[in-house]
């Protein structure tokens, strides 16, 4: 992508030890791409450890911790998958509440989450009535928080972009763009 679609839009990643490594750095590569100002949000400073399908992967810097962060200073928000990410983070009452803010009536700003991302979505109580997919093992728990599941390789609802698992990240990468890009659901 040369064109700067997203040009001073700060989008918030956020992710902790575990993140499958695909999911968190080909989006960001292609929201830096795109213009937007993208930051890494954890429960922790410092880094944190990627998965890389099989074995641990690389490390990323973390910008900020969710001590120091509130929905409302960001456009969208960006889950990455893996198992570990968020299993862990749904469990951060934190990390939660955060989730939640993007979905706030007076919010309701862009969100995209991949794989085993949409775990956080069902936890923060934000998908039921949603059309939403996933990576396949966690349809039951999103099924069992209200949402309608899907086995499509995007799914936009609402400004809502959910996605399977790396191979879909092309798609997935476009569409969360082009909702930050309209903006419909942006600050």
């Amino acid at each position: 992508m040369t064109v700067k679609k997203i040009q001073g839009k700060k989008i918030a990643i956020l992710a902790t030890d575990g993140f499958e490594q695909s999911e968190l750095f080909e989006p960001r590569k292609a929201l830096l791409e795109a213009g937007a100002e993208v930051e890494i949000v954890s429960l922790k400073s410092g880094s944190i450890k990627g998965w890389n399908e099989t074995d641990w992967g690389d490390s990323i810097a973390v910008d900020k911790t969710l001590d120091e962060v509130k929905s409302s200073e960001y456009h969208a928000l960006m889950l990455p998958g893996g198992l570990f990410n968020p299993d862990t983070l749904r469990t951060d009452q934190k990390a939660v509440n955060f989730v939640s803010g993007f979905f706030a009536e007076d919010e309701q700003k862009p969100v995209g989450a991949i794989c085993h991302g949409p775990w956080l979505l069902a936890e923060a109580g934000v998908v039921n009535d949603r059309k939403v997919t996933s990576y396949p093992s966690i349809q039951t728990d999103l099924k069992n928080a209200g949402a309608k599941w899907v086995d499509e390789k995007v799914v936009v609802d609402q400004g809502l972009v959910t996605s399977r698992k790396p191979d879909d990240l092309d798609a997935f990468n476009r569409k969360l763009i082009e909702e930050i890009c309209e903006g419909r659901h942006a600050a």
